[in-house]
């Protein structure tokens, strides 16, 4: 299917018109620097080369119109009367965009939007922030606001926090909308500085595995987790000047762990400081051409995550763990919140067909779950197609 065309059509065969304008927003998929963000530290995200595709068109009077081609919940709305509505499901992330831009003092008026995605629901790919940053960028082309791309990203962010109520952090917005072909991010999400790291896999390909698995306790456990490494840097406050874990280095944080006797927050600890010393490293590992050490790196977390951080799961250390095992395979690491969601890997081309065969097998034999797989490139940010 060629996903333009794809809108075009269905936008005209929707709404009885032509639209006025294409947009792409990309997922995103964090390859290195997991539960970092809220302890300080830095995230290592890259935009991918799929995402939601919009078909859009002004209009002349304050109606709103959104539909989804993956989802059947239409949603009409006037621009003045936007509120929360559990039954609108979806639409309320582009609604609650328009509210933000509107916040700003922009002029803005109704519009006819056709969105049809392939990020796969629930997968850690961030298809929130990617609808949240199309609808940004639609908004902004139609009635011409020339709202920088930041300020777009942090409005989404605004939007996902107070209009539908998901306390999400900034890194997803940040990955899809600054986003940049042969490149990750490495982003400081308390001071929102980043900069670009080349990320050139010549004769290898990322393939994320989706576990296809409920995520019932990433919530729960998510919460928990901070409230661990919040307790920890509390301990260690007592001898240390730091303002969060992650501003502690390697050899900081082993003259002063002691201060920890808890063997569970002293283990939540040990993750932060050394994954951000591991995000940090990618740097340098990428910029050296070295993409066989950062493999390792990817492998490191995920036992990281797996033994000291707890967030893994059946479902995740499956899929990675098959995948160690397969000749061409650099890394495999879980990506996103845990206890669910997708597995990034980095192989070889030619290990494509075998990493699936075998990687698939193995987890139907340990899960009894059919794991889903997809190859993907970096892509660039939101924008006009």
């Amino acid at each position: 299917m060629n996903p333009q065309k794809h809108i075009e059509e269905q936008f005209t065969k929707t709404f009885g018109m032509k639209p006025d304008h294409l947009f792409l927003s990309p997922g995103r998929v964090n390859l290195i620097g997991e539960h970092t963000d809220y302890n300080g530290g830095y995230v290592f995200p890259c935009a991918l080369d799929f995402g939601n595709y919009g078909a859009a068109r002004r209009r002349d009077d304050r109606t709103i119109r959104l539909v989804s081609g993956n989802i059947n919940q239409p949603c009409q709305v006037d621009i003045d009367g936007l509120v929360f509505d559990p039954s609108h499901g979806w639409a309320n992330y582009p609604k609650g965009v328009v509210v933000e831009i509107m916040k700003l003092g922009h002029a803005i008026g109704g519009f006819d939007l056709y969105i049809w995605g392939d990020i796969p629901n629930a997968s850690g790919l961030s298809s929130s922030a990617s609808l949240e940053l199309l609808t940004s960028v639609v908004i902004n082309t139609l009635y011409k606001c020339n709202i920088p791309m930041k300020e777009m990203v942090l409005l989404s962010q605004r939007a996902e926090n107070q209009f539908v109520g998901v306390n999400c952090g900034v890194m997803d917005q940040y990955a899809v909308g600054l986003g940049k072909k042969d490149h990750a991010i490495l982003l400081n999400c308390q001071e929102l500085q980043h900069e670009y790291v080349p990320l050139k896999l010549g004769e290898h390909v990322m393939m994320i595995a989706n576990t296809n698995a409920k995520r019932g306790l990433a919530d729960t456990k998510y919460n928990e987790r901070r409230s661990e490494c919040d307790a920890a840097l509390a301990l260690l406050q007592k001898e240390c000047d730091a303002a969060c874990l992650c501003a502690l280095d390697i050899k900081t944080f082993e003259a002063h762990k002691h201060l920890i006797t808890d063997p569970i927050i002293l283990k939540r600890a040990t993750h932060a400081v050394y994954e951000n010393a591991r995000t940090m490293e990618a740097v340098s590992v990428l910029n050296a051409g070295d993409i066989k050490r950062f493999g390792q790196m990817m492998k490191e977390s995920h036992i990281s995550l797996r033994d000291l951080y707890e967030v893994t799961g059946d479902e995740l250390d499956a899929l990675a763990e098959a995948a160690w095992q397969v000749d061409g395979v650099l890394g495999s690491r879980m990506t996103g919140a845990g206890f669910g969601g997708c597995t990034v890997s980095i192989l070889r081309k030619d290990a494509v067909d075998v990493f699936i065969a075998s990687v698939g097998a193995e987890y139907t034999k340990r899960t009894g779950l059919t794991a889903s797989f997809y190859m993907a490139e970096t892509g660039d940010g939101a924008g006009d197609l």
